[in-house]
Formats: C-alpha cells, structure tokens, sequence
C-alpha cells in the first residue's frame, strides 16, 4: 500500500502559503526523508550530543532526530511563533483544520518526525505517531501516551513477559525524551532566525514535562474519567 503521508498545509493571512508533508514507512514506522541531501553541521552527533544517547560519532555521525529535522528546521526558520496561520491536516483517515499560532500548528510535527526518527529513546512512541492526532491538548497527550503504553503491556503479557501496570518504565521513558528535547533545542538555537521552532519545541518539552507529573501523581487529574458521579 506504499508508504503513510500526514500533510500539514499552513495558509497565512497575508496570502502566503506553506506545505510539510511527514512520510513515514508502512512496516517499520520509520521517517522516510524527502530527499538524500548531507544533513546540515549542527546535525553532526557530536554537536550537543545528548548526555545519556548511547550512540556513537563513528557509527552515526549525525544525531538521527536533528538529521531528519533539519529540513523542517530551515523551512520554518523565519516565522515567528504567534504568527495566526490556518492548518489543514491530511491523513489517510480524515482531515483536520483549526486557525491557531504557528507554533501551535507545527509542534505536532515536530513531535511526529522525532518519534519515527530511530532515536533509541523515542521509538516507543511509534505506535502513536501511526495515529497522530493535531493539535492534540495535554490532557489528550496525557490520555494517549498512557492508554497506549498500557496496550503494549498487554501484548508484553501476552508474549510470556511482565508487564509494567505500574507505569514506572513510562515515567523513565518521558524523562528520556525531555533529554532529547533539551538537546535539540541546543542545537537549532543558533539555527534559526526567529522563534517559531524554538517554541513548538518548548511545547513538546512542555508535555512531556506534565506528562512526567501525572505519572508522578498517579494520574489524578484524569481518574474522574472512569468515576464520575451519577
């Protein structure tokens, strides 16, 4: 059925245009670049290497996120973060639309290329990027992350392993990512000219970070859910 593409559309008010289509490989949900150019300097593995990435420079010269977020980086390298835009949203399923900052139309996807980047630490976030939801909020992200988790631990049980009910690999996971996000940021800061990348980045950072107290908190804020009162 070839490969999966999520097209993100952004109509500004002044009449200009953009268009940022994620394709992503069927099987292995993995990021498919749009072209082979050599990914960019700040892109190198050793330039802001995350402090607990267990890759190494000879093996992978380039950090696999930065390299496959660099040309995102550059396409939005010039806008800035509350520039009002429209995004349409195309999947294979359906189409979204909301009028909303910019920084707010493209962290999801900035979320979507990170978690099909072959990142070590992101890659059990796969199963959610196959069914991405835009401008999803925290307490969706919260929903999501966890009730997808918790279906890997079924199919965990399933094979004969122990399954993690207790969400404590979860909150290691997310406490990964926000390393990942810390180390991206420092690598575009001398990247790009204006503020909408760094922000839609400091989203992302910003769920992880709620995402990481809920755990942390057992998911209060979300157990009335499942036991509201009649």
């Amino acid at each position: 059925m070839g490969s999966i593409k999520i097209v993100y559309d952004f109509a500004f008010p002044d009449g200009g245009a953009k268009s940022y289509t994620v394709e992503l490989d069927r099987d292995s949900l993995s990021f498919l670049p749009s072209s082979p150019e050599q990914p960019p300097a700040w892109a190198r593995l050793e330039n802001h290497q995350c402090g607990h990435c267990p890759l190494k420079p000879a093996e992978h010269p380039y950090c696999p996120v930065a390299t496959n977020l660099s040309a995102l980086v550059e396409f939005f390298k010039d806008k800035a973060s509350v520039s009002e835009a429209t995004v349409t949203v195309t999947t294979e399923e359906r189409t979204y639309v909301k009028q909303l900052p910019l920084q707010r139309g493209i962290f999801g996807i900035f979320g979507l290329v990170m978690a099909t980047s072959s990142c070590p630490y992101m890659d059990f976030l796969k199963p959610m990027a196959r069914f991405h939801l835009p401008f999803s909020t925290a307490e969706e992200t919260i929903v999501r992350s966890v009730s997808m988790y918790l279906l890997r631990q079924y199919f965990v049980a399933k094979r004969g392993e122990q399954p993690d009910l207790g969400l404590e690999q979860l909150e290691t996971h997310y406490e990964n990512i926000q390393k990942v996000n810390d180390g991206i940021l420092e690598r575009i800061k001398g990247v790009v000219k204006n503020d909408a990348d760094l922000n839609a980045l400091i989203i992302l950072q910003g769920f992880a970070d709620l995402l990481t107290m809920a755990i942390s908190k057992d998911l209060s804020k979300i157990e009335p859910l499942f036991f509201r009162k009649l």
